[in-house]
This record gives structure tokens, sequence and C-alpha cells, in this order.
């Protein structure tokens, strides 16, 4: 129509100049559409975008490196700040550069941990083993009513209600600068044991043994609780961190009122530059309030620099607050990686298959942020799979250790958003808090407690369904 129209309107003129205008007006059209396709109300009407307007199209090794694409002048000049803060690597006091590493400690740079701003592995270096000391006549975890324990407010403030160990505290660290021992040599073990699902295929799962040694060869204490972690993905952060309290508080169901077996409930930490309790929303017990906090603990407790949030008795610390709140910017500012084959009918089916096992009770799929110091994080619409609330997931995953009022058995529902890229970005990365999972299969297979149920509907799958499944999961 519109060609005939302009053919009336240029009769008789030069041809030339009908051409250009025709060619002006296709282009206009054609930039119309592009920005309509790309605009955030296009892609959030027909394809939900796991991290709204922060979502990048990346299924690279490089997917979890990329900044969120919605940021203003001054939060990109933030972030790429922060890319630095989390990239540098810190040595021996006196240094020009970076100093204040140790005396003890596991890691010398935050990148070191979390490779390529994914997952780590449990190996030295990497991983963290949280300690604390078994007082006499405590009742084991699975002698406490549904595991709970009191939550122990100022006292043991900020590291809850988990007796640390005297001499190493409530972190263990297994290196130490020269002339300074470690706290403890480790020794890694793997337990095997093997199983059916349902149609018959048999299957291995496999978990951590730790064996502590002094520096000299005696064994530490058997009264000392150990729990392994791996570093967490940091990208999709600062979405999480604003999500609205009440939003999470709101979806808790502690005494499992509509009778679906899940129960998730909120832990309550400590906030340090409060001074008060607050909602935990980070790390696998969900024992950290926010990124300031997080990003300050893991300074002094991974590499022993300390900081304005933890600084030393007399006051001094090895970085000031801009340093550390540049690390807090770049993880509040990572881009979250798109879901890929959508339209792919065996993916489609996994995500029934996912949600008709009541997987979604905990990995919620859609949440909303809301307010945020970061205007590109405001009112997202997002896919992160996770309620952010703690579940009880029974004795083969508990670590018999609490966590402010997080029990022995209870965990945070992780984010699954990124999980397909896990392995893309780091072959030979394991699931689950401690890697012990080499698959997405062995992880849900290690569900208990509250997801008992929906581990028992996935191992009892026909085959089709549980690969229907997984390639569900492994698009995300």
């Amino acid at each position: 129509m519109i060609r005939s129209v302009l053919n009336r309107r240029y009769r008789g003129r030069n041809p030339w100049h009908r051409q250009l205008v025709l060619g002006l007006i296709a282009l206009a059209a054609g930039v119309a559409l592009s920005a309509l396709l790309r605009s955030p109300a296009y892609g959030q009407t027909t394809r939900p975008q796991a991290g709204g307007d922060t979502t990048v199209y990346s299924r690279t090794s490089r997917a979890f490196e990329q900044p969120a694409p919605n940021l203003d002048a001054h939060w990109a000049d933030r972030h790429a700040a922060g890319d630095l803060a989390f990239e540098a690597a810190f040595v021996t006091a006196p240094a020009p550069v970076n100093p204040g590493l140790g005396p003890l400690f596991n890691g010398t740079a935050c990148a070191g941990c979390h490779i390529k701003n994914g997952r780590g592995l449990l190996e030295k270096g990497q991983r963290v083993l949280r300690v604390s000391q078994l007082q006499p006549n405590e009742p084991t975890v699975d002698d406490r009513p549904h595991g709970h324990t009191p939550y122990a407010q100022e006292a043991d403030a900020p590291g809850g209600n988990a007796p640390a160990v005297p001499g190493i505290g409530t972190q263990l660290q297994e290196l130490g600068v020269y002339g300074h021992d470690p706290e403890a040599m480790v020794q890694l073990t793997w337990a095997e044991q093997s199983g059916t699902y349902g149609d018959g295929t048999a299957y291995r799962l496999r978990s951590p043994q730790f064996t502590l040694l002094r520096p000299d060869g005696t064994p530490l204490p058997t009264s000392i609780v150990t729990s392994s972690r791996i570093p967490q993905p940091v990208f999709g952060a600062g979405l999480l961190e604003a999500v609205p309290e009440a939003d999470i508080v709101g979806r808790a169901d502690p005494g499992d009122r509509d009778r679906d077996g899940i129960s998730g409930r909120p832990n309550r930490v400590w906030d340090v530059v409060e001074q008060r309790p607050v909602l935990g929303r980070f790390g696998w017990k969900a024992n950290t309030p926010n990124l300031l906090q997080q990003s300050a603990a893991a300074y002094v407790n991974d590499m022993g620099v300390t900081n304005p949030l933890f600084p030393t008795a007399d006051g001094q610390t090895d970085i000031d607050m801009d340093t550390l709140e540049a690390a807090e910017a770049y993880v509040q500012t990572i881009a979250v990686p798109a879901r890929t084959l959508m339209d792919d009918p065996r993916v489609q089916r996994g995500e029934r298959l996912f949600a008709a096992a009541n997987c979604t009770a905990c990995h919620v799929a859609e949440l909303r942020t809301g307010p945020h110091k970061i205007p590109a994080l405001v009112n997202q619409t997002i896919h992160p799979y996770t309620d952010l609330l703690l579940h009880d997931l029974g004795p083969a995953l508990a670590d018999g250790r609490p966590d402010f009022e997080a029990s022995g058995s209870e965990w945070r529902t992780p984010p699954l958003w990124g999980v397909g890229l896990t392995q893309t970005v780091l072959p030979f990365a394991g699931y689950l808090h401690d890697g012990r999972a080499r698959t997405l299969e062995e992880a849900i297979l290690w569900h208990g407690g509250e997801a008992e149920r929906a581990k028992e509907t996935f191992r009892t799958m026909a085959t089709d369904d549980r690969a229907a499944l997984i390639r569900f999961l492994r698009s995300l």
C-alpha cells in the first residue's frame, strides 16, 4: 500500500527520488521492527527473560561475565571498577599493590574461587570448610524437633549459633603466608553408594568425607562439626537482593499449612552494619543479609583481608570502603544469561514435568524485584527458580551444623538460572553445596526431606521423561 501511494504521489517525478524515499521508509520500518523485537516489553510478553532487562544472549564459557546491558553510565563505570577489584590478587604486606593477604587464607582473589563468576571446585584454594564445636550433651540434628535450633542474637554475632572452634574460629583456613602454618591439613576421600531408577537403571552417588589434621599430623578432635561448601555463582545476585523482603517471607510456610509437604522458612541473620538480625538471602544457608556484607566476609575469611565491616581489633583495615563497595557493585550488576531451546518440544515437556513433580514449590520460576539503589535492577520480572527460603532436605544432605536459624539439615533453595551452563563455564564443576553431584541427575537424587516426594517422582519416571526434565534444566 505504501508503494502504491508513493507511486501516485511521485508520478512523473525523478524515479531515483522515488526509490530513495522508498528505501528510507523501508530502512525506518526495519529499524522500528528491530527496536520492537529488542524492547523489554516485547521480550517480556513473548519470552520469559531470565534476568529481565539484565538478560544477555550468551551460551559460551564467558556467559557469566557480562555486565547487565541496561546499566546507565555511572553504574557501568562502577561495574568496570568492581571487575578490577574482583580480579585483584592480594599479596603479603608490605607491597605497593594489594597488600594484606593472610596471614591465614584460602585464596588470593575473589575470581580465584568463583571461576569466571561461576562455581568453584571442592579443591584446596577454592573450597570452604565451615567448622563449629559440638557442645557436650548437644543433640544431633536428627534429635532436634524439625532440626531447628534457637537463634543466638548478639552473643555469637556475626557467627550465629555455631560455636567457634578454639584456635580456628568458624571457618578453616588451609593456607598460610611464609612463617605461618595453616590451621589444619585436610584429607578428602569419597564415599560411594548405589541405587536404581524405577525402570531398573543403576546409578551411583558419591559424598565427600574429610579428615582434619593439625600441621604436625595429629588429628583434630572428633567433636568438630565440618560443613564443606563450594563457591556459588555470583551473576544475578543484585536482582535477588532487590526482591522485596515481604515477597520472600510471604512464601514461607513453616507449619506446612497447605499440606503440600513443603515448609520453607526464612533465615534471620546478623547485619554487622545495622547491628540487628535481618533477613538472610545469600550463601548456601542464607546466612548473609546483603552483598556488601557477603563481600566483606569473603575478604576477611577467605583471604585474610580486613575491611571496614571486619577491621582488626584496633580498627585497621587492608582495603578501604571504596574498594569494598566496588566489589559489591560488581556482583550486583552482572548480567543473567538467557534460556535457550525454548521452542524445543522436549524442553517444553521437561518444563511441564518439572512443575508436575512439584519442583517449582521451592524452585519458584518467577519473582519480581522492587526498589534498589541501582536503577537497572528495579521492577524487573526475573526467572531465577528460587524462593530464597530454607528447606529441610533430609539426613543425606545434612551437615549437622546450625547457621543462625538454619538447622543442620536446612539449605537455601539455590537459583537454577544458568545451571545448564555450569560445566560449559567450568568443566567438571559439581552441583549441590559441596559439589558432590557430578550431574544434574545426581543432584536431584540426593534430595530428601521436603523434596523426597519430588525426588521419587523423578526417580520413578520413564526414561524419556527423565531425559526431558534434564534437557529442560540444561536449557536454563
